[in-house]
């Protein structure tokens, strides 16, 4: 006969983000079905993400460059990428 697990009661109201983490990195949502509902949601991606190798140095300067212009590194490199690109 297998053993029943003992369940703590999920709090009512956790008093911050930290108290609910450390209840939630101790329990396991599963243990709670009937605290969760299934969603419907809809997805429409906008961007894709692309890994290319760049020389660390360069990158180095990306991130200078970016955070002189308070922009993303990939956000400079593909506006970069893109100028090059269509200049030839």
């Amino acid at each position: 006969m297998a053993k029943r697990k003992n369940i703590d009661p999920i709090p009512a109201e956790f008093v911050s983000y930290e108290k609910a983490g450390d209840f939630w990195g101790r329990h396991d949502t599963t243990d709670y079905p009937e605290a969760f509902s299934e969603v419907e949601i809809e997805v429409d991606l906008k961007g894709r993400k692309f890994e290319i190798d760049i020389d660390a140095d360069v990158m180095d300067m990306l991130r200078q460059r970016a955070k002189k212009y308070h922009i993303r590194s990939g956000s400079l490199a593909s506006r970069l990428l893109r100028k090059e690109l269509t200049a030839v």
